[in-house]
């Protein structure tokens, strides 16, 4: 079993896995990038799961059509950077300009998207590194590193070693909600697990918390579409 689809016009591919904990066939679909997965417990055969996904290809396009595809961000478009709203425009400088509520790209508009991504990335450090310096204060204990990513399964991580790791794209997300995620993450400075005492430890640090993991299962998938590049 693999990757195979499902028929009709558009076709849809979808993974075909076996899991042997498994107790019935189930469908899943990513909300990061829409990719769909059909788990089968062992025994099932390929027939039977194929017929299975034929019975809910119309659920499938259904919640399918309701995911907004990858964004090219560019001239005319508004951006959520830090909590503040800006619009994108064409400029014929050779540097990225912010002001006014706008950011101005770099002429040719591609090279004006590497400028931006890198703008925001810088935004994200800045924003990052502030946020987890004032909880790792008030916990009474250091991080060893700041890095960021572009990743797609965690919005950050803490080592065991105390080395601080973020996506990036929290910058585009409100700043209560990045806010959360550094408190999260600072939080196993002193709590390595999701224990009891680790979430005392956030609300200790942040407070309130469930708004901001609501926007992130609810809403957190959608800044993956924004890109940057071809």
């Amino acid at each position: 079993m693999g990757v195979t689809t499902f028929p009709g016009n558009p076709e849809i591919p979808f993974k075909l896995r076996k899991n042997a904990r498994a107790r019935r066939m189930t469908l899943r679909i990513s909300r990061v990038d829409g990719g769909v997965t059909l788990t089968v417990p062992r025994g099932v055969s390929e027939r039977e799961a194929l017929a299975f996904a034929a019975e809910k290809r119309d659920w499938v396009m259904g919640h399918l059509s309701k995911r907004a595809g990858p964004a090219l961000v560019g001239p005319g478009d508004r951006l959520d950077v830090g909590g503040q709203s800006f619009e994108i425009v064409a400029g014929s400088a050779r540097r990225l300009v912010v002001a006014d509520g706008r950011i101005t790209l770099p002429a040719p508009v591609e090279t004006g998207r590497i400028h931006l991504q890198g703008w925001l990335k810088e935004q994200a450090r800045i924003a990052l590194t502030r946020a987890s310096d004032h909880y790792s204060e008030r916990l009474g204990l250091r991080y060893t590193r700041l890095t960021l990513r572009d990743t797609r399964s965690r919005w950050g991580s803490c080592s065991s070693a105390g080395a601080l790791m973020y996506s990036w794209r929290l910058i585009l997300a409100p700043k209560f909600v990045l806010d959360y995620v550094a408190a999260h993450e600072v939080a196993h400075l002193k709590e390595m697990n999701h224990s009891a005492n680790f979430w005392r430890v956030v609300d200790q640090l942040y407070g309130p918390h469930h708004d901001a993991r609501a926007w992130l299962r609810q809403d957190g998938p959608k800044l993956h579409r924004f890109r940057f590049g071809a």
